[in-house]
């Protein structure tokens, strides 16, 4: 039984767990970004290689932080220092739970802002539909939703509550109660979406898009944009995954949930991409227009689309639900940390951070207008974030991670947690040894350069 503070608290479910997990991973850079790369990168032969890096580093990495998280049952700096202390090491190692969290917190100021873009957008897409929506008015509706400090705050502030809200109701009688509900809607969105497309146009082109594979692509680069993707997408590095592991009892196992969350995670993103690039090929519209893609290409697409108007709404709707189960990952990580540093209840915890998330995230919105070339080394308050997040603190949270559970635990305390086979894992200790802390460890050092 989950308490209201979340002390003590555990998953009433493998559903509720894996559908909260599954919702802290795929986040909005999930609906774009991995159709977009997997085209770009050879088709289905991205795929295959992308699916071999998921095995061998996302889902060991995955299941070091989880089965820190199980047995430290607190924070993540808590759980590391906990476990640290049982292996006889040094209680710096709690420095590795620190970095989670503080990532968690980084990404959360800057995606906060995106996720009220999203809100924005779910707005518009409901009373407008985007009607006589074309490139012109749709690229300068985004430039004045950009140039306007009080309306991005405002959608700002109406997520980080919907996010608080959430948090503060605990985890049984919050996040679980939310996931239950959000994750299915937003798999059956992702196929109605889908099925719709079928019959939109453009359908035949994304399925070739995505599925034929062109081997003259396939390189270092792809080798690289593979390892990447397996890594970044799956949420490891943030502080998420370890605090929802500390929930997880003792009955559940970690691997089997591991390999669900990482083949959810990356359906998703499969599924995303027959919603999303259909319009694009249908309509002729740039494929790699970014983050530009959703909130200026696309809402031309239903403008011109029968039953746009709808179409458009649900799609929000979707991205809506992806934006805000992974800020509850993020928030929870940091809301947990703070009840257990100070000695606070949930409630002050969860109205504290989403206050200081909030108020961070004016910096945010002003580097969008007025403070677009006010920063440092020659990048404004938001590159500078997503640099020191994306380049820096992921990949070494990641690192410290793997090393931590492959090469200085002790091995009958990560045998005990993964609670598999002798064989599966000789497997997990050997990839996680081998291949994940060296892959992590190149992308560290390709993303530093």
């Amino acid at each position: 039984m989950a308490t209201a503070s979340g002390k003590g608290a555990h998953w009433s479910s493998r559903f509720a767990f894996v559908m909260a997990s599954v919702g802290f991973a795929v986040g909005l850079g999930n609906i774009w970004r991995f159709p977009y790369v997997t085209g770009e990168n050879g088709g289905s032969a991205f795929i295959v290689i992308y699916l071999l890096c998921a095995v061998a580093i996302g889902v060991p990495c995955l299941i070091a932080e989880l089965l820190i998280g199980r047995r430290g049952e607190q924070s993540p700096p808590q759980s590391m220092a906990r476990v640290a202390e049982e292996s006889g090491r040094s209680p710096l190692w709690s420095s590795v739970g620190g970095l989670g969290v503080l990532t968690a917190f980084t990404i959360a100021v800057t995606y906060a802002v995106v996720v009220g873009w999203v809100l924005a957008y779910l707005f518009k897409a409901t009373t407008t539909g985007f009607a006589n929506y074309d490139a012109l008015v749709s690229a300068a509706d985004f430039d004045r939703l950009l140039a306007s400090s009080e309306t991005m705050l405002f959608w700002t502030l109406i997520g980080n509550v919907a996010v608080g809200t959430i948090i503060f109701a605990g985890v049984k009688g919050g996040i679980e109660r939310a996931v239950s509900i959000m994750m299915p809607l937003m798999f059956t969105l992702l196929i109605g979406l889908g099925v719709y497309n079928i019959f939109a146009g453009g359908f035949n082109e994304t399925v070739e898009w995505l599925f034929t594979p062109d081997f003259s692509k396939v390189g270092p680069d792809t080798l690289l944009a593979a390892v990447g993707q397996a890594f970044f997408s799956i949420g490891v590095g943030m502080g998420g995954m370890m605090t929802y592991g500390a929930y997880l009892p003792r009955s559940f196992s970690i691997t089997g949930a591991a390999v669900v969350i990482v083949f959810a995670d990356t359906l998703v993103a499969l599924l995303a991409g027959f919603v999303v690039f259909p319009a694009v090929f249908h309509y002729g519209l740039d494929m790699g227009s970014g983050a530009g893609l959703i909130f200026q290409t696309l809402p031309v697409a239903f403008a011109q689309m029968p039953g746009g108007h709808l179409f458009s709404v649900l799609f929000f709707v979707m991205l809506a639900v992806a934006g805000v189960t992974s800020m509850v990952g993020l928030l929870e990580s940091v809301t947990s940390w703070i009840d257990g540093r100070f000695n606070i209840n949930r409630h002050v915890g969860a109205a504290t951070v989403v206050t200081v998330v909030t108020a961070c995230s004016i910096a945010s919105v002003l580097s969008y207008n007025v403070w677009q070339d006010v920063g440092f080394a020659g990048m404004n308050f938001n590159e500078l974030t997503e640099f020191v997040y994306g380049q820096v603190f992921l990949p070494a949270g990641g690192l410290l991670i793997a090393l931590f559970a492959g090469w200085f635990m002790l091995r009958e305390h990560s045998q005990d947690e993964v609670a598999a086979s002798p064989g599966v894992y000789a497997t997990w200790r050997f990839l996680v040894r081998f291949v994940a802390v060296p892959a992590i460890a190149i992308i560290l050092v390709t993303g530093l350069m």
